[in-house]
């Protein structure tokens, strides 16, 4: 990954839940991730539309995995002796409203920076819940959104090579940042102000933001802080990203793997002529 996880976890200065007490409110945490795994079936979707061989084998796994993870916070409920609920409107948008309607947006949008944003809070319920089992559970995940993070990046650096989709792309992901900012204050409404671990809330959300903008400067999306571009500036990248993105159905779609597996490299040898 760009960011290592040092860089990624946030200090609550040994502040814990009780899982007692703030059973209700980790079953609504969990309850977001559920959401946001079982959307692993939108994977589908980019293996049908993987640009190369080795693209949907990992995808293959990505799906795997994102659905495993669903029968992983299962188990959590269960040590925490509750039921799912309904996922925030919010989540629902982050994860399937942003569903990109392209490669390179679902690249960008949903691995590097929508699981960035997942893999941040991984991290934060580990360092925060005290139950081992919930922890390992956890930890299992984490260790697997690593590798689904770092592939959004290595593709996102690459698409953004092309200028236009650069451009594209990071107004998109300013759209991202604005619904994870409001996820964030919902959430906070939500949470007692005196807890301590949810008083930290808001300067999590600061610190998740930073570590989103870190991102885009290390994968060449952004050459600027985002302080130093002005409202109107963020404001025409993140209307010109949902316009293309409007207008993506109309545009020409590229050959799929099943058109071009004679010339991929995984199956491709270089060194024989063609029969």
């Amino acid at each position: 990954m760009l960011l290592t996880r040092d860089e990624i976890r946030f200090d609550f200065g040994g502040a814990e839940f009780d899982v007692e007490r703030d059973r209700q409110a980790l079953t609504w945490v969990f309850s977001q991730f559920l959401y946001g795994e079982v959307t692993g079936i939108q994977v589908g979707h980019w293996i049908y539309n993987a640009p190369d061989f080795d693209s949907a084998q990992f995808l293959v796994r990505q799906c795997a995995q994102e659905l495993s993870h669903v029968r992983l916070l299962r188990r959590i409920f269960d040590r925490l002796e509750t039921q799912p609920q309904p996922a925030h409107r919010l989540v629902k948008f982050l994860s399937t409203g942003l569903m990109g309607a392209s490669w390179e947006e679902h690249v960008c949008l949903e691995m590097a920076l929508g699981e960035g944003y997942v893999l941040t809070v991984f991290y934060a319920l580990i360092d925060t819940v005290p139950d081992p089992l919930i922890r390992r559970l956890l930890e299992t995940a984490a260790r697997q959104e690593e590798t689904h993070v770092a592939f959004g990046e290595e593709q996102t650096m690459r698409a953004g090579r092309d200028p236009r989709r650069r451009r594209h792309l990071l107004g998109m992901s300013l759209v991202s940042l604005f619904a994870m900012r409001r996820l964030a204050g919902a959430m906070a409404r939500r949470m007692q102000p005196q807890h301590p671990v949810w008083r930290q809330l808001p300067a999590f959300a600061r610190h998740t933001a930073e570590l989103s903008e870190l991102r885009l400067q290390r994968m060449g999306l952004l050459e600027e802080p985002l302080q130093a571009m002005s409202p109107v500036a963020r404001t025409r990248l993140m209307t010109a990203g949902l316009l293309a993105r409007a207008m993506a159905p109309l545009r020409f779609k590229r050959r799929r793997l099943t058109g071009t597996y004679l010339q991929d490299r995984a199956i491709a040898n270089p060194a024989l002529p063609p029969a």
